[in-house]
């Protein structure tokens, strides 16, 4: 259940991040409020996740996965640049999330 929370959190998460981007500095108000409601959905099941979840490992998840998609969907939708560099950030922001998990509850 607590990655299923995380799983929702994570997607709400990128829903508002890109959602940002098109609120043009919160100027457009349906961006602004599908950026604020993201958010707030975001919050409100990561912290229902953490009741199952460790923080440490959550968190490394629900930041590293969002921060993962959004880069890629700034580069495949967003027409943001995509270098070697910052493929190789996105490889170790997965990469360090594996290696939390591989960690295994203590």
């Amino acid at each position: 259940m607590g990655y299923g929370l995380l799983a929702g959190a994570i997607a709400a998460e990128i829903v508002a991040t890109t959602s940002m981007k098109y609120s043009e500095g919160f100027s457009r108000l349906v961006p602004s409020l599908i950026t604020g409601a993201g958010y707030l959905i975001a919050f409100a099941l990561l912290a229902q996740a953490l009741k199952t979840l460790q923080v440490g490992t959550a968190y490394a998840i629900w930041s590293g996965v969002g921060t993962a998609a959004v880069a890629a969907i700034g580069a495949l939708f967003l027409g943001e640049s995509l270098n070697l560099a910052k493929i190789a950030g996105i490889v170790l922001i997965i990469a360090g999330v594996a290696v939390l998990n591989l960690g295994g509850a203590h």
